[in-house]
Parts: C-alpha cells; sequence; structure tokens
C-alpha cells in the first residue's frame, strides 16, 4: 500500500489521515479492529479525490458516520474508513425548515428545532445516530421517520458530482434507500417541519426520552435494534419466545430488557457479537421459521472467515 499511501499523503494534510486507527473508539458496540487509514476530508474536492484515489487502486472504502449501525470485526477492516465529521456538520433553520450536514448528530438537530418551535423531529432526539446514516437507512422511531420530513438531499454520486435528490427518488422504504446501492454519499439533507410551540415540544421529546430509557438497556454499548422487524413479526417477541432473553456469549448478551437489542456487556469482542447474532437468527429460524436480518451493517472478516 505505499504508493497509495503517498497518494493519499497528496491529496490530504497529515492531520486529516490516521494509520491503523482503533475503530471501538468510532463505534457505539465499542468494538472493532484498526482500519488500514482513517481519513477526515474537509470539503468536496477532497472527498472525491479520496473516493477517486480508491477506485483506481481498487482500496476498499466506507463512510462512518457516528458508527451507531456498525460492528466492525476483531481484526478490523482493510481499506479507509471516510469520516465526515471535519466538514458536514453545521445545521441552519430557516422558516420552518432545517438543512443539516451529514455529519451532524440527529439528536442535536432535533433539539436545534425544538428551540426554534419546529415539530416533526421529536421521534429522532433519541437516535445516536447523524443524519447521513439516518438518510441512508431512513432511521425511524415510535411511528415516524426520516422519510416523513425530509425534502431533499445532497449527495456526491461514484462520479465525483455532487446532486440535490428529491425525497420521491431516495427510494426510501424501511431501512433502506437507494443511497449506498447506487454508490452515493450524503453530504446534507433538507428538511420540512412544522410551526408548534418549543414547550410542547419539548414535553413529547421528555416522553419518549422516558419511554426509551425504560425500554431500551440504554446503560450498556449497543447498536440500536439489531435486527430488522420481520413482515408480520416484531424481532424482539420472536427472540424472547425462542428463549434467548438475557442469551450470552462471552461479553455479548441478548438484553434482558429488551430482547430487540444486542448488547456489550463490557469486554465483548465483535466476534462474541456476531457468534450470538448467528446464533438468534438460528435458533428463530429453527422456532418460528422466521428468517431475522441483520439492521446492523458488519465490516471485516467474520465467522468462517468471509470478507463482508
Amino acid at each position: 500500500m505505499s504508493s497509495f499511501s503517498e497518494k493519499l499523503f497528496q491529496i490530504l494534510p497529515a492531520e486529516q489521515i490516521r494509520r491503523e486507527e482503533p475503530m471501538d473508539v468510532h463505534t457505539t458496540f465499542r468494538v472493532g479492529g484498526p482500519a488500514d487509514y482513517y481519513v477526515e476530508p474537509a470539503d468536496v474536492s477532497e472527498l472525491a479525490a479520496v473516493r477517486e484515489l480508491c477506485r483506481k487502486e481498487n482500496v476498499p472504502c466506507e463512510i462512518l458516520g457516528n458508527g451507531s449501525n456498525l460492528l466492525i470485526a476483531d481484526r478490523g477492516v482493510r481499506g479507509v474508513m471516510i469520516s465526515l465529521k471535519r466538514g458536514w456538520s453545521e445545521t441552519t433553520v430557516r422558516g420552518d425548515g432545517i438543512r443539516a450536514g451529514a455529519a451532524a448528530m440527529l439528536a442535536g438537530v432535533s433539539r436545534q428545532a425544538q428551540r426554534a418551535g419546529l415539530a416533526g423531529l421529536e421521534f429522532a432526539s433519541g437516535i445516536p445516530g447523524t443524519v447521513g446514516g439516518a438518510v441512508v437507512m431512513n432511521a425511524g422511531a415510535y411511528g415516524s421517520e426520516m422519510k416523513a420530513i425530509l425534502t431533499e438531499v445532497v449527495v456526491l454520486t461514484p462520479e465525483g458530482e455532487e446532486k440535490t435528490l428529491s425525497v420521491e427518488k431516495l427510494e426510501l422504504g424501511y431501512r433502506t434507500s437507494c443511497i449506498s446501492r447506487n454508490g452515493y454519499v450524503v453530504l446534507g439533507a433538507g428538511m420540512k417541519l412544522m410551526r408548534s410551540d418549543p414547550d410542547v415540544i419539548a414535553q413529547k421529546m421528555e416522553e419518549l426520552a422516558a419511554l426509551r430509557k425504560a425500554k431500551q438497556p440504554l446503560e450498556y454499548a449497543s447498536a440500536g435494534s439489531t435486527f430488522k422487524r420481520p413482515e408480520g413479526y416484531f424481532a424482539g417477541k420472536l427472540i424472547q419466545d425462542a428463549g434467548l432473553r438475557g442469551f450470552c456469549i462471552g461479553g455479548a448478551q441478548v438484553s434482558e430488557k429488551h430482547c430487540g437489542f444486542v448488547i456489550n456487556r463490557g469486554g465483548a469482542s465483535a466476534a462474541d457479537i456476531y457468534r450470538l447474532c448467528r446464533q438468534v437468527q438460528q435458533n428463530v429460524k429453527e422456532k418460528f421459521g422466521v428468517t431475522l436480518e441483520m439492521e446492523v451493517k458488519l465490516l471485516g472478516t467474520f465467522g468462517s472467515g468471509e470478507e463482508i
């Protein structure tokens, strides 16, 4: 990778590049080995240049948000992890709309909306992800989702073109969009909200926070809901009915508070979490004939050695 490294340092200043960066500090599971390169481009030209270099040199690259929906293998991840936090964190309020950069934290944007008397983002006040990640996954909670408030999204195409897409072109569905499939990188998003009393909005946010605290294992490291909701079922209920509440492998555990969460009780490895998730999938399939699909994205080499 020496020639690649030299070319990368020609694109970005040295302070924006880290070699062998531990990824456990960049994921909410608090696990994961080092990335070959961790970079923080400061503008669109730098971001486009890094992606183009990776394409030409056949080096894998991934966009990293807050790492709240990610499981990185203990042996780390090859290639380049790209963080947008250096240049895409700004949030602005104008009228009944908000524009937020991809690296802006969703919870912070919802608080800004509340202070401005804009309702509609209350559901996102406890989601520990970035705006970019929330758009890619059409994040949602408590009956609301990003699709309901998004108006447009600015992306960078694989060809390095900055493009504004209407919400209709994003193919937003349950925890899915066309963004990853098309090789786009989210740079920012526009959202349309509704005027309301800031105190009323704050009260709603407090009610949702209390619900989260009561029902979710917030005291432990996790990636939130680990499995997607199968059609006609609830993942947590299936896991509970399979007798897996509290089931452990190493430091990983099916949460006793909410079976839809796999948690790091302390000292878990990525392998522990991976093996636990596979065991849960196998047991639920055997008992109920339902295939649980991971909501959490896997990066690196897991299991039998396959590269995810």
